[in-house]
């Protein structure tokens, strides 16, 4: 054993030694020339053989020699490059010789590089030689590069290298017998400290750095063998090979992946004693083995340009350009566009002037020559715009399109910054607003484009926005702190983070006066900066509750951005239990559970910790209302592809609006580990309801309107709401950034009315006009091992174009379109189209090889129409020309193409472009065999028709032709679907990728007869509809003279429309009903099939079964059936006549045997079970059919608790359709046409053929109807389509549709009718259909078949269930005012859901019985609508002790007698009303209210036991009605036993009162308006309790004292006055003797009164050491000056009080006579000098901080005008 251990340790001994003295780096020894072979080989292509590949090869012979002890010579000698464009193996190379010589003339001098101890050290180069030569001389000698630890055989460590810092393993394997050694080194390129990367456009795309790797898309190694050759005195490098793979998977599939494949051998041939000889130049330092990149960032990925003379080609370009856009050649002009971009790019600014004053006058290259400079980005072409805008050579239209493109495209570097400096102070940019914006938000996204690739962004960038942000805040322009803020938040850096906080409230006191709209954009102007720099800024912002809660909800948006973490989620959860704005809470609440759904893997653990979140909170978040603010979150995720988008919609509401003034929406994208907003919109608004209000009405100049603001000064703190100016505001964002905003008030919509700018802008794109645009350019380039870049890269470019003529007059004005006559002629051709390269290979200015996948899309439509409008006579009148040549209607066409391409600069023209993959292969299970004398035969191949469908291998070939003709006008439209991909090669998403897709719309002309002229579109409404139709009937009829056999105006119209006809088979049809019926076993067929017996068709007068053989039934078997229904019918009329008469319907009357009354309850029926009646037939007027028992939806008029069958419940249906719609009554007998309208062609001999379309209406008070028919107006054809529906009572709505000849070859009818479902008020739909066409049928089974899937998504349950096969009901019954349960059966399925919610709140509950139902004496769907606009408005009621507010909360409140209460009044600054109440002496349930409204008062009270009414101190009678004679009109009226009076255009919609009760309705816009006992009408329940000063009292007898008027102690009937009090008791406050005073005023009786009772207040107290000299306090002022009379009090320097909370009593009932009238204000005397005291600490129970106080000396008189707070 010990021999063995210690021949380990010998051999061990003697490996170490081994590597310790004998070097195996490979040296090159002086004097010595080294030749190796070396070829290098790239390819790209799919993985899949057979396939299309690109690729270039390079073979060289290499010269290395040894000059001194690190420095070494390279030198390469017969360079040759190869292209390979074709399938591998099978294609050979193809040499590019100009190419060639290209390259062997970089070649033709020697490079120097350092080279010790296997690392290459830096390069050095001829001065002239290209980037492109240096890269591949770094390619090479990086196969040198190794590392070698002589220790160890497995090794890993951070190895530099072309590709950069990057992690590297070491294989060594050593052949000590030969004295060879293995060297195997690989990179996982992906892994990499320091990368040599280089990306463009994508500044915008933020990636994920906490997703895992294995989620790219983008994955690369590398691998290199060494072999190696040893002695004692050196190492030689035999040979090396490297192998590089880049695996690019689009969508992350495996099999769906592009490859690129880059190989390099060498190999040594000789060892030669001369040396090489010394460069004759001087070599430059090119740097180390790291790519540089250079040369291929000029090189658009686009087919190259041999650029000689770049304004030469620029002209000749743009020329070809313009020539392409007029013939329409659409792909060819957005490849010279791009080309046009390309060059700009290189030229000089002289060369672009120069083309300038070429082109500027002429239009059409003046419009590309501008979207070609904005798409170039370069720093020249940023200048040259900035002189044209400086110089006033641009418009203003030309200046607001080019300017945001070129702020986006223009590449963000130092020069490019300091011209987009110049524009924030260029004069001409100022005097424009709008251009103002653009550049301002435009220079902020420049300044992000450029410290996105910086460690350090330069402050001296961000000076110009601070400066904007210093100077907007000094002046108090809003509007350019908007800009400031914008633009800040688009630059998006940390240093601007102190600017912004100075906008915010939370941490600037000063900003608290800034409009809240100021506060969202500063928080807005975080965004992007939380995201790099998580600050708490939001989350304070978010917990201040001071804020409004717009503001507040921005700020939630914010937070989240940043994707906190679980403690901040649930921190914001504990936060909303507590939360008194419920629209803070809404909005977060449903925030957090959209994102606990998502499936988004970079959102993983926020969706995780919203998730928790929730749980901890109330579910009635949950069940908010619309009213309150919401997140709607849609989203869709696929793991399998990495891919995956989201939209958002935030909709966040306000207290003074019903609905969201703010709206948000967003779409982000997802793409394996990168996110990108797309696009946000967002739309403010505040006080628009002013626009819809009647205006200029003096509110200011009414007594109320002072009365109000004296009034203020007697409520403790109250202050009117600040004035807001009508505004809408609107701004939107593309990949996060904004590009421009709007605000418009009411003075900029006038202006834009006024002016004619619509008009100049319609006229200057008159004619042909065209907008170019470059979409994007993303560039992303890697170098390859062989040193050439590889790129990864995606450029589109979009044409709109418009072909307007002829152009619009110079006096047209909007209002034409409403004169008498307008005549219209227009040729509007417009057309869109979408370009996008994507190329995967190598891109350099010298050559091009790789992948290039093109994708086209296309648009376009044409309209060519003369139009003729009289607005006096009703008449609308459009012609145009007929179908002489097939026209393309409209046009979409998406095609996607995949090309391995080669090409190279020196052989332009010589491109090699190969299909990568075929869209079509032929199968041969497609080929059909054919017979020898078959095939012979002429003709005997088939034609194709009209109408084709084929399919290919696995279907992905599709093409379909829809054509239907129409010989009357001469017309044929023909709709074409194409669909063709790649996908039977390999089901990936990449195959699907190549192909094409086509839908269009043609029209194609069809022979006639007669030689059209032209086709006329007319409608004619009103009185003159009938003689139209007369007047087109005498157009067509040859029979001019012939005097009509109808003299009557009805009957002609009746014979023309074949009305007769229609009516003449329908009664027959029902006549043939009384004789016969259909079998009543009925089998349960396809869904949409025909069926064999229909009971609302004409045809189904007899049984058509059929039997198993598809045979028709005979004769004997007919009349044996008629006899046995004639037997059946018998009986059950004699059982029919025997039932009792409860009904009031023909379907009560029916099966009034079957369902017996019960008791009193009229319409209460309850189903009997006896199988005496099972399978009645029950026969009416024209209909008979079969009834069974069971359970049924109850309609209104007739209700049982149980419900029928379905058997039953479908033969319901057709008894109601079959006697209530087939009542052969035409409108057009008693009413005369409302509607016509006539398609038709007007021939050469001016006959017309075509269609027509009456539509008559009947509309009673309880019942309504409306008709319409549609014929042909010639009378040949008795094709016609019926529609017919009516209203039959309050609670149902028939209605049926029929066409085919005389409308009676397809049937569908259908009923809507309110009852009962399960005790709940419901509503029931019933579709029923006898026979309809194919095409309906088809359509239906498609869209059936997405049904269950939906549902499923939906979450609503469903079940397999066979019910009538030609049937389908809804039924939604209404459980609770916000849910609904929902049942839809269909013919094999039923879909049902309970609680479903509704986005509206519907006045019901459940077990609402049907005669609580709306009147019948009206529609009841116009009285639900109603019913639900009139439950959006707000109530306030007040009876007895029970008060309920605006918002819903109820609370009891005893009023202290003879003292008036503010009920509600007008907050805002217009004052313009006010309703006070009080409780009389004499009874506690009587009251007496005071109304003032302008310059009326209103008394209503209650005087012998009647309701009194006074009017300005005069009483007036209560039984006539009294209406104002001012600008806002007002109604007192009589109603019920009480008194009602309407106002609305001061806000009161409706206001009654009757003594005992007062209801108050305001109108919407009044929302967060009001202030008063009923509350701001907010939907703030938590906040409900608000008192004058704004404090939230603490129950509702303090909420409700704090609205008493006081009045004048001597004059006044209120006894009650409002004093501070002391606590009587010893206090002792830090172990010493204090004295405490309330911190409000309580009641008590005025001097000389007694209380007679008394009731317990919660009140905040202040205590301060006793002894305390006496002093009135001035303690808190939010209005002027608020005076408090105390005791005086005064405390040390030092010393600060504390807030107590004790219950002081408060006087309800004074023992002194009391008056009557509304309370007058008294006028203070003014203070004295005061001196100010120090801040005191928050108050108990108050909402907000109190201000600083001050000393009052004594013999002030008390004005308590805001809520005081001791010191």
């Amino acid at each position: 054993m010990k021999g063995l251990i210690l021949a380990l340790v010998l051999t061990l001994v003697g490996v170490s030694v081994f590597w310790f003295f004998f070097p195996i780096e490979p040296i090159f020894h002086t004097g010595k020339t080294y030749l190796y072979g070396y070829e290098s080989f790239t390819w790209h292509g799919l993985p899949s053989r057979g396939l299309a590949m690109a690729g270039v090869r390079l073979t060289c012979k290499l010269e290395i020699s040894r000059v001194s002890r690190s420095d070494h010579l390279l030198q390469i000698r017969s360079p040759k490059l190869e292209e390979y464009n074709g399938f591998w193996p099978m294609d050979p190379f193809t040499p590019s010789l100009r190419l060639t010589e290209t390259i062997t003339a970089c070649f033709s001098q020697a490079f120097k590089f350092e080279y010790t101890e296997g690392r290459v050290g830096s390069i050095f180069a001829p001065e002239d030689c290209p980037i492109l030569c240096t890269n591949l001389v770094r390619g090479i000698l990086n196969m040198m590069q190794i590392t070698i630890k002589k220790s160890q055989n497995v090794y890993e460590l951070q190895e530099a290298g072309i590709e950069g810092i990057c992690q590297t393993r070491y294989v060594i394997q050593d052949d000590s017998k030969n004295n060879r050694a293995t060297i195997s080194k690989s990179k996982d390129l992906t892994d990499c400290q320091e990368k040599a990367v280089k990306n463009m456009g994508m500044a915008y795309i933020r990636p994920c750095p906490t997703c895992p790797l294995k989620v790219r898309n983008i994955k690369g190694t590398v691998t290199f063998t060494y072999k190696m050759k040893y002695d004692d005195s050196r190492t030689l490098m035999t040979s090396a090979t490297s192998e590089q793979v880049y695996q690019i998977s689009p969508f992350n599939e495996p099999n769906g992946a592009a490859v690129m494949e880059a190989r390099q051998e060498l190999s040594l041939v000789d060892i030669k004693r001369t040396p090489i000889s010394a460069p004759k130049t001087q070599l430059q330092n090119q740097g180390s083995l790291r790519y540089h990149f250079s040369g291929e960032l000029l090189q658009m990925p686009i087919p190259l340009i041999r650029i000689k003379n770049p304004d030469l080609q620029l002209t000749e370009t743009l020329r070809q350009l313009v020539q392409n856009n007029k013939e329409g050649a659409s792909k060819e002009a957005s490849t010279k566009f791009l080309q046009m971009v390309q060059l700009f790019r290189i030229v000089t600014l002289e060369q672009i002037e120069s083309l300038w004053v070429q082109f500027a006058n002429d239009l059409p290259y003046r419009d590309w020559f501008l979207s070609a400079i904005c798409a170039a980005g370069a720093t020249d072409t940023f200048r040259f715009l900035k002189q044209k805008i400086h110089d006033e050579k641009l418009n203003i239209w030309e200046a607001a399109v080019t300017l945001p493109l070129a702020f986006h495209f223009v590449t963000a570097n130092k020069q490019t910054l300091e011209v987009a400096s110049t524009f924030l102070t260029c004069p001409q940019i100022q005097k424009a607003p709008i251009h103002r914006i653009i550049v301002y938000l435009g220079y902020g996204s420049m300044v992000n484009k450029y410290c996105a690739q910086t460690s350090l962004c330069p402050n001296e960038l961000l000076r110009p926005l601070h400066d904007l942000a210093t100077e907007a805040t000094s002046k108090g322009d809003a509007k350019d702190m908007a800009l400031a803020l914008k633009a800040i938040g688009n630059a998006g850096e940390p240093a601007s983070i102190k600017r912004i906080l100075k906008f915010l409230p939370t941490f600037s006191p000063a900003a608290a006066s800034l409009p809240s709209r100021i506060h969202a954009d500063a928080m807005l102007a975080l965004r992007k900066i939380a995201r790099k720099d998580p600050v708490k800024i939001s989350l304070q912002v978010f917990m201040d509750n001071t804020l409004a809660p717009n503001v507040r909800m921005v700020a939630c948006v914010v937070l989240f951005e940043t994707k906190p973490a679980l403690p901040t989620v649930t921190a914001m959860a504990s936060s909303l239990l507590t939360e008194p704005s419920l629209q803070v809470a809404s909005f977060t609440y449903s925030h957090m559970k959209a994102l606990a759904v998502g499936r988004i893997p970079q959102l993983y653990n926020l969706s995780a910790a919203c998730n928790i979140a929730i749980k901890l909170l109330s579910p009635r978040l949950d069940r908010l209302s619309y009213r309150y603010s919401k997140v709607i979150h849609v989203g869709i995720y696929s793991s399998e592809y990495q891919a995956g988008a989201i939209w958002r919609l935030y909709l966040m509401n306000g207290p003074s609006t019903m609905f969201p003034p703010d709206i948000i929406t967003k779409v982000r994208a997802y793409y394996a580990n990168t996110a990108a907003d797309i696009i946000e919109v967002a739309l403010r608004s505040q006080s628009l309801t002013k626009l819809i209000r009647k205006q200029n009405i003096p509110f200011a100049e009414y007594d109320t309107y002072k009365t109000l603001k004296e009034l203020g000064k007697m409520l403790l703190g109250w202050k009117e709401l600040p004035p807001e100016d009508p505004l809408v505001s609107a701004y939107i964002k593309v990949l996060g950034q904004e590009i421009a905003f709007v605000d418009i008030d009411k003075e900029a919509i006038q202006q834009t009315m006024t002016s004619n700018w619509i008009i100049k802008l319609a006229a200057s794109i008159s004619g042909r006009w065209t907008l170019p645009v470059m979409v994007g350019e993303l560039r992303h380039i890697v170098p390859t091992v062989v040193g050439m870049p590889l790129e990864l890269s995606l450029c589109g470019a979009a044409l709109a174009q418009a072909a307007i003529s002829p152009p619009l007059s110079d006096n047209f004005r909007p209002s034409q379109l409403l004169e008498t006559n307008t005549d219209i002629h227009a040729d509007i051709k417009p057309k869109a189209y979408f370009h996008m390269i994507a190329m995967m290979g190598i891109n350099t200015q010298y050559f091009q090889s790789g992948l290039e996948f093109h994708a086209e899309f296309s648009a376009n439509t044409t309209m060519k129409f003369d139009a003729k409008i009289n607005m006096k006579e009703k008449n609308l009148k459009i012609e145009t020309p007929p179908c002489h040549q097939e026209v393309e209607l409209t046009a979409v066409r998406y095609t996607r193409a995949f090309y391995a391409i080669s090409r190279n600069m020196e052989e332009v023209d010589s491109e090699k472009k190969s299909p990568l993959l075929p869209s079509e292969v032929p199968s041969v299970s497609d080929q059909s065999f054919q017979p020898s004398e078959r095939s012979s035969r002429p003709g005997s191949q088939k034609q194709g028709s009209e109408e084709a469908h084929h399919n290919s291998v696995g279907g992905r070939f599709y093409a379909r032709i829809f054509c239907r003709k129409s010989e009357s006008l001469g017309c044929s439209a023909c709709l074409s679907l194409k669909s063709r991909n790649s996908a039977f090669l390999r089901n990936t998403y990449l195959h699907k990728l190549v192909g094409e897709l086509e839908a269009k719309i043609v029209l194609k002309p069809v022979h006639t007869d007669a030689d059209i002229g032209k086709i006329q579109l007319e409608i004619q409404a009103g009185s003159k509809a009938a003689s139209k139709i007369i007047d087109v009937a005498s157009s067509g009829s040859k029979e001019k003279d012939e005097t009509s056999l109808y003299e009557d105006i009805q009957a002609k119209l009746k014979k023309i429309l074949g009305i007769e006809n229609v009516f003449k088979v329908t009664n027959k049809t029902r006549h043939h009903r009384r004789r016969t019926h259909r079998t009543d076993k009925t089998a349960v067929t396809d869904l949409w099939a025909e069926p064999s017996a229909t009971p609302l068709s004409s045809s189904s007068s007899s049984s058509t079964a059929s039997s198993a053989d598809g045979k028709e039934p005979g004769n004997k078997h007919k009349k044996d059936e008629i006899h046995q229904s004639r037997k059946k019918h018998g009986s059950s009329s004699k059982r029919s006549s025997r039932s009792s008469s409860g009904s009031s319907s023909s379907v009560s009357s029916a099966s009034s045997k079957i369902c017996s009354s019960s008791g009193d309850h009229s319409g209460d029926r309850h189903c009997s079970g006896d199988s005496e009646y099972a399978n009645q037939q029950v026969t009416h007027p024209g209909c008979s059919l079969y009834i069974s028992c069971s359970e049924c939806f109850c309609t209104s008029g007739n209700c049982a608790h149980k419900a029928w069958t379905k058997e039953r419940e479908n033969r319901l249906l057709r008894v109601d359709v079959c006697c209530r719609m087939d009542e052969p009554k035409f409108l057009g007998d008693s009413k005369p046409p409302i509607l016509v309208a006539v398609l038709r062609a007007i021939h050469r001999n001016d006959q017309s053929t075509g269609l027509q379309l009456v539509l008559y209406t009947d509309t009673q008070p309880t019942r309504s109807r409306i008709q319409m028919f549609v014929s042909s107006i010639t009378g040949s054809s008795r094709w016609k389509l019926c529609a017919d529906a009516s209203v039959i009572n309050s609670h149902e709505v028939l209605g049926s549709l029929k066409w085919g000849i005389d409308c009676q070859d397809y049937q569908i009818a259908t009923q809507i009718a309110t009852g009962q479902f399960a005790d709940y008020p419901a509503m029931q739909m019933k579709l029923e259909w006898t026979k309809v066409s194919s095409v309906v049928r088809t359509t239906s089974r498609w869209f059936y078949s997405f049904l269950p899937g939906a549902a499923y998504v939906l979450g609503y349950s469903q079940r397999q269930q066979r019910g009538p096969s030609h049937q389908a009901t809804l039924v939604m019954a209404l459980t609770s005012p916000r849910t609904c349960d929902v049942v839809l059966k269909l013919p094999e399925l039923t879909i049902y859901d309970r609680a479903v919610r509704l986005p509206l709140q519907f006045p019901s509950s459940p077990g609402t019985p049907i005669s609580t139902l709306p009147s019948t004496d009206r529609n009841v769907f116009f009285q639900v609508t109603l019913s639900i606009i009139e439950n959006l408005k707000a109530r306030c009621s007040v009876f007895q002790s029970t008060i309920t507010t605006f918002n819903g909360v109820e609370f009891n409140y005893s009023m202290p007698a003879n003292c008036y209460h503010v009920l509600v009044q007008d907050c805002s600054p217009e004052l313009k009303f006010l309703v006070m109440m009080k409780r009389l002496e004499e009874s506690a349930d009587l009251t007496a209210i005071n109304v003032r409204l302008a310059s009326h008062e209103v008394d209503m009270y209650v005087s012998n036991g009647l309701v009194q009414l006074k009017i300005n101190g005069v009483q007036a009678p209560r039984d006539v009605p009294y209406t104002s004679n001012s600008d806002a009109s007002m109604l007192i009226s009589s109603e019920k036993e009480g008194l009602s009076l309407k106002a609305p255009d001061y806000g009161i919609d409706k206001l009654y009162y009757d003594g005992h009760r007062l209801e108050i309705q305001v109108a919407f816009w009044m929302a967060g308006k009001t202030c008063g006992i009923c509350g701001k009408y907010d939907a703030e329940k938590e906040r409900e309790y608000q008192m004058p000063s704004g404090y939230l009292a603490k129950d509702a007898v303090s909420f409700g004292q704090s609205w008493i008027i006081s009045e004048d102690p001597c004059a006044g009937a209120c006894k009650l006055q409002r004093k501070f009090v002391k606590i009587e008791k010893p206090v002792a406050f830090e172990k010493a003797a204090a004295n405490c005073f309330s911190v409000e005023p309580v009641l008590r009786c005025a001097e000389g009164c007694s209380a007679t009772r008394t009731v317990p207040v919660s009140m905040g107290f202040h205590c301060v050491p006793a002894g305390e000299a006496a002093e009135r306090v001035l303690v808190h002022s939010t209005t002027p000056p608020c005076w408090a009379a105390l005791p005086p009090v005064r405390a040390p320097a030092g010393t600060r009080g504390s807030a107590t909370l004790s219950r002081a009593p408060a006087a309800l009932r004074c023992a002194s006579p009391g008056g009557s009238g509304p309370p007058t204000p008294p006028h203070p005397a003014p203070p004295g000098p005061a001196r100010r005291l120090w801040a005191p600490g928050p108050a108990e129970g108050r909402g907000e901080r109190p201000g600083s106080g001050a000393v009052v000396p004594a013999g002030s008189v008390l004005k308590p005008a805001c809520a005081a707070a001791l010191v």
